[in-house]
């Protein structure tokens, strides 16, 4: 599930970064072509032997001049985990989890 995910998202993040601001865009394009930062494809590979879920967005982000993807994960109980991963190592460095909102006919 993961990985039929990461096809149609991978497309969509191109497009989008692309529309938002082409600067960001070529400034990970270079890290990715001067070996500063894996490939999405890879690290979403690592992911998805260590997490179950299916990806709902994913952002790559320049932090203290380090690379951080951010991985936004629907778990298979509902619950969304959000991970922040280093774009250079594919290493999990922060986690947060959120349970799943009760539906509209439950009691809160």
């Amino acid at each position: 599930m993961l990985r039929a995910s990461t096809l149609v998202l991978g497309a969509a993040l191109s497009a989008g970064a692309l529309a938002r601001d082409r600067g960001d865009h070529e400034r990970a394009r270079e890290a990715l072509v001067a070996g500063q930062i894996l490939p999405l494809r890879t690290v979403l590979e690592r992911l998805e032997r260590e997490q179950a879920g299916q990806v709902l967005e994913i952002e790559l982000e320049s932090e203290d001049r380090r690379w951080i993807y951010e991985v936004k994960l629907l778990q298979p109980g509902g619950q969304l985990l959000k991970l922040e991963v280093d774009a250079s190592t594919g290493e999990v460095i922060g986690r947060r989890e959120r349970p799943p909102r009760p539906s509209r006919g439950e009691a809160r």
